[in-house]
């Protein structure tokens, strides 16, 4: 429970918090202001079957922050790796890898709200980890050691994954999305650091490579283990918010013609990586 009376059971000791609200509160924007303290602290909440329709979604979005719309219209966002759903469906195939959103964008956004339209027959669930509870829980000497250091991300590092060995023409196109040299430790405006760390992250400035690649698996490793990992089973109607400057998140595999359905809509960045 929250200070102003907001009832949330902890679902995890470091992450993650159920939260079963009348859709009319959700709405109303009246816990608003408790949510967005919760979602600092706990990084993850669950609405089981908050059953909001699109439009309600993006309303809901509102009374949280700035709704920022990947579309003209204002819409929500489908999500899926269905190749019927056009060309977006291979780079959402990376999102099958742990990573943050919006690490080009000078100010990434603040936090992340999918709804489930249908499940996956098999697979399809998402996994979240918490990078700030990750970053208190590491020794001192790892802390001093990379304090200072800053790390590139990059969409062509992202995709590679999905495609390892991309022809000249795609890989032109995924260089054509800017990169972003960011601090591997994020300091936030309210005092907590997390780690800058996933898929994205191509190497460390001034690094030899193969050092480089060895110091970020070791800490994707570390801010992934049991302790500081969520994983949810969707079920139609469930809502899930996370923050985006203090997770990582993954889906887990499943197949494109799986009738995996998912709607997204974004909280607009409130401070640059720092």
């Amino acid at each position: 429970m929250t200070g102003g009376g907001l009832q949330a059971r902890a679902i995890r000791p470091l992450i993650g918090s159920e939260i079963v609200l009348p859709k009319a509160a959700l709405l109303s924007g009246e816990h608003a202001a408790e949510l967005r303290a919760l979602l600092e602290d706990r990084v993850v909440l669950v609405f089981p079957q908050a059953q909001l329709s699109a439009d309600e979604q993006v309303a809901f979005t509102r009374t949280l922050g700035t709704h920022q719309p990947d579309r003209a219209d204002g819409g929500t966002t489908a999500i899926s790796i269905d190749p019927e759903g056009g060309a977006s469906a291979n780079l959402t195939r990376g999102a099958f890898f742990w990573h943050f959103d919006g690490y080009m964008n000078p100010v990434p956004i603040r936090a992340s709200i999918l709804c489930c339209e249908a499940p996956a027959d098999e697979g399809g669930d998402t996994a979240f980890a918490n990078t700030a509870a990750a970053w208190e829980a590491l020794d001192a000497g790892m802390k001093a050691r990379i304090a200072p250091l800053r790390c590139l991300h990059a969409l062509a590092q992202a995709q590679r994954a999905v495609e390892p060995e991309p022809s000249l023409a795609t890989l032109r196109q995924w260089l054509a999305v800017p990169s972003a040299e960011l601090p591997l430790v994020w300091s936030h405006n309210s005092g907590r650091k997390s780690l800058v760390i996933g898929n994205s992250a191509a190497g460390i400035v001034g690094m030899d490579p193969l050092a480089s690649l060895e110091l970020l698996v070791t800490l994707r490793d570390f801010a992934t283990q049991d302790r500081f990992t969520l994983r949810h089973r969707w079920q139609a109607g469930d809502m899930v918010i996370w923050d985006n400057t203090q997770t990582l998140h993954r889906a887990l595999p499943y197949a494109p013609g799986s009738g995996r359905r998912m709607r997204r809509t974004k909280l607009a960045g409130e401070e640059p990586i720092a």
